[in-house]
């Protein structure tokens, strides 16, 4: 009995520990990116700042209503003779609903994966196999910051949209502390990046942010500051000190775990 116990727990821990689980599926592209620009995250002509246009839109177990957005990916294609074996990375921006792929790529992420030389060649192609894997999303000149949305006004409503959001993890959950009060401000996800709240800060604000660790375990991440000044106005964009840099740990069998570094 205590050898098979022991035999369970090494096949679950092989299918848990791995942080980089490699995935199949067909990708394609969009012919205009401009069509990720205004994508289902909300990042708008601000993705273009955080991932030089490497774009793409995700399917809906993907996409996780919304908190897949921001998220960072590594793909290569399979035909050898055309693509790289460093491939393409990408962030997620978008949902779609394509039953055939995974991810519909920006034409620019897309042309990324092919040799050198031979990007215009792999746009002949309008869909690809190809495997890829999750990555930590790594900005060194940048923290997690808020952009307080246009539709935001006191005292009624505040709206941010996460921008510059690291490592490899979802957040889930956002509390605002205002100076001198005694319970937080919940927000809740609006739609892809963008949280909000109805009750808007009226002091100057730091804020919590709850991440999912391994795809479960929560962690928190407080600010080490008031980051919404009391005159906090709409458009403008806010440090809050944060950086993500978790690692989660995917499920996946070790035949499909790569740890390694595609170059």
């Amino acid at each position: 009995m205590s050898v098979f116990l022991c035999f369970l727990f090494l096949l679950l821990s092989s299918a848990t520990a791995c942080q980089r689980c490699v995935r199949q599926t067909k990708v394609s592209y969009f012919s205009k990116d401009s069509v990720l620009s205004s994508g289902a995250c909300g990042y708008g002509s601000l993705a273009l700042g955080f991932s030089g246009g490497f774009l793409a839109a995700g399917v809906p177990s993907l996409y996780k209503d919304g908190a897949g957005c921001g998220a960072c990916f590594q793909m290569r294609c399979k035909n050898k003779a055309l693509c790289s074996r460093k491939g393409t990375k990408f962030i997620l921006s978008d949902i779609t609903h394509n039953n055939k792929t995974d991810f519909v790529l920006s034409r620019k992420a897309f042309m990324a994966m092919a040799n050198r030389g031979m990007g215009k060649d792999i746009l002949k192609h309008r869909v690809l196999d190809v495997e890829y894997k999750r990555i930590p999303c790594e900005y060194k000149n940048h923290n997690l910051s808020l952009r307080v949305e246009e539709s935001s006004k006191k005292p009624d409503h505040l709206a941010v949209k996460l921008l510059y959001q690291g490592g490899q993890t979802e957040i889930v959950r956002i509390v605002v502390y205002q100076v001198g009060a005694t319970f937080p401000i919940d927000m809740s996800r609006k739609s892809g990046a963008i949280w909000e709240t109805k009750s808007a800060p009226k002091e100057a604000s730091r804020f919590g942010f709850v991440v999912l660790e391994g795809g479960f375990d929560p962690r928190w991440h407080w600010a080490d500051y008031t980051v919404l000044p009391v005159d906090w106005k709409p458009g403008m964009i806010y440090d809050t000190g944060v950086r993500i840099n978790d690692i989660i740990q995917e499920g996946c069998p070790e035949s499909e775990c790569d740890p390694q570094i595609w170059k």
